[in-house]
C-alpha cells in the first residue's frame, strides 16, 4: 500500500482547488448550460453565429465531447486516482492552471483570430491532463489503471485529427476526430461502469444482493465494442457495422440484466446510471436500424450522447460530489430526483418522439434542449456550494 506522508494541508475558507472534481464539475455543469443555450439559440431560433473554421453543428458536437464530457472525465479521474493510489493528485495553482487551459479552449472559438490558438490550447490541456493522470499512477505502480492514460492519449490523437480536418491540413477527417472522441468517451464509461456499477448497486440498495458478473461476457464485451468502432470508422454504413452494433447492444443489455434489482428504483443515484446504460443499448439498436431501416443517424448519436454520456456524467458528478465533500451519498438532495427526471424526459423527447412523429422534429429538439438547460442549471445551483466550500468533516480534498 502507498502511504501518503505529506503534512496536513490548511483547509482554508474555500476548497475550489483542493481536488480535481471541484473546478471541473463546476466548469462542466456550467458549460453544459451555456453551450446548450447557445446551441438552442442557433439551431432553433436562427441566431447567426459564424466560426471561421467550422460550422456551428461541428462546434456543438466537438464541445459536447471534448468540452463537457472530457471535463467530467478529468474531474473524475483526478479524484479517483487519489483514492486508488493514496497520493495527492494535482491541486492548488497547478490545478487552477489545468482548469484555465480547459476554460480558455472553450472561449477561444468566439475570439477573432483564435482558430490556431484554440487548437494549441485545447490540445495542451489534454497533454497536461495526461501528465496529471499518469504521474501518480506510475509513482504508485498502479499499472492496471494505465488504460485510462491510453484512452486520454487516443483522445488527444482524435482531437488532433479533428483540428487537422478543421484547418484543411488533412481534408475530410473532421468527422473522424469527432467519432473517435465519442467512442473513446463511451469506452471510458464502459471501463468505469464495469468497475463501479456492481459495487454501487450492491452497496446502494436496501436489500442484500449480489449482482451477476458473467466472465464470458467480460471477455467478449470489449472486443465486440472496439470491433464495432473500427468497422464504423472504416465502413460506417456497412452491414458488418450494423451487425456488430446489434451484437454489442445484446451483450450490453445482458450485462445490465445481470446487474438489475428492483431496489435501484428507490435510489436516484442508481437508477440514473442504469437508465443511462439502457439508453446506450438503445443507441446501438438505433445505429443498426439507421443502416438496415434508414432512420436518422442522429437519433442513435443522441441516444448515446444525451441519453448515455449526459445521464451517466451528471449521475457520477452528483454521487462523487457528495462522497468527496463528506456528505452522505445515500441521502442526496431531494431535488436530485427531479433534476434526473427532467433529463430523462429530455432524452425521451429527443430520441423517441421523432420516431413517433417526425413532423414536430424541431419542437422535439427545442423542448429537449430546454429540459437539458433546466436540469443542468438546477444541478449547478444545488451543487455549487458543495464544490466551492470545504468538506463537512474538515478534511482537505
Amino acid at each position: 500500500m502507498i502511504v501518503n506522508l505529506e503534512p496536513a494541508k490548511d483547509v482554508g475558507k474555500f476548497a475550489f482547488l483542493h481536488l480535481g472534481f471541484r473546478p471541473f464539475f463546476i466548469g462542466a455543469s456550467g458549460f453544459a448550460v451555456l453551450s446548450m443555450l447557445m446551441w438552442m439559440l442557433i439551431y432553433v431560433f436562427g441566431w447567426n453565429v459564424e466560426f471561421k473554421y467550422f460550422s456551428t453543428m461541428t462546434w456543438h458536437a466537438h464541445e459536447m465531447i471534448f468540452g463537457y464530457a472530457l471535463a467530467v472525465a478529468a474531474g473524475f479521474l483526478l479524484t479517483a486516482i487519489k483514492n486508488w493510489t493514496n497520493l495527492q493528485t494535482v491541486h492548488g495553482y497547478r490545478l487552477l492552471l489545468l482548469f484555465l487551459l480547459w476554460l480558455l479552449a472553450r472561449c477561444l472559438p468566439f475570439v477573432e483570430g483564435g482558430g490556431i490558438f484554440t487548437a494549441v490550447v485545447d490540445n495542451l490541456f489534454i497533454v497536461s491532463l495526461i501528465i496529471a493522470v499518469a504521474l501518480p499512477l506510475v509513482k504508485a505502480k498502479h499499472w492496471k489503471s494505465l488504460a485510462f492514460v491510453l484512452i486520454l492519449v487516443l483522445l488527444l490523437m482524435g482531437n488532433i485529427v479533428f483540428y487537422l480536418g478543421v484547418f484543411g491540413i488533412v481534408p475530410n477527417v473532421t468527422h473522424y476526430g469527432l467519432y473517435i472522441g465519442l467512442y473513446l468517451i463511451l469506452g471510458l464509461i464502459f471501463i468505469m461502469g464495469r468497475r463501479v456499477m456492481p459495487f454501487f448497486i450492491e452497496r446502494g440498495v436496501d436489500e442484500t444482493i449480489q449482482v451477476k458478473n458473467r466472465k464470458w461476457l467480460d471477455k467478449i464485451h470489449c472486443p465486440i465494442y472496439w470491433g464495432f468502432v473500427i468497422s464504423d470508422l472504416i465502413t460506417p454504413y456497412s452491414y458488418l457495422t450494423a451487425i456488430l452494433a446489434g451484437i454489442f447492444a445484446l451483450t450490453h443489455a445482458t450485462r445490465l440484466f445481470g446487474w438489475y434489482t428492483k431496489g435501484i428504483w428507490k435510489k436516484p443515484l442508481l437508477w440514473i446510471l442504469y437508465l443511462a446504460s439502457s439508453f446506450i443499448v438503445l443507441g446501438f439498436i438505433l445505429k443498426a436500424l439507421s443502416i438496415f431501416a434508414g432512420i436518422s443517424i442522429y437519433l442513435s448519436v443522441h441516444a448515446l450522447t444525451f441519453g448515455g454520456i449526459g445521464l451517466i456524467t451528471i449521475g457520477m458528478m452528483a454521487r462523487v460530489s457528495l462522497g468527496h465533500t463528506g456528505r452522505e451519498i445515500h441521502n442526496p438532495p431531494k431535488s436530485i430526483f427531479w433534476i434526473f427526471a427532467l433529463l430523462v424526459s429530455g432524452v425521451i423527447i429527443r430520441v423517441i418522439f421523432p420516431l413517433i412523429n417526425s413532423s414536430f422534429y424541431l419542437y422535439w429538439i427545442g423542448i429537449s434542449q430546454i429540459l437539458w438547460i433546466i436540469g443542468f442549471a438546477w444541478f449547478f445551483w444545488i451543487y455549487f456550494p458543495m464544490l466551492i466550500y470545504p468538506r463537512t468533516d474538515g478534511r482537505y480534498g
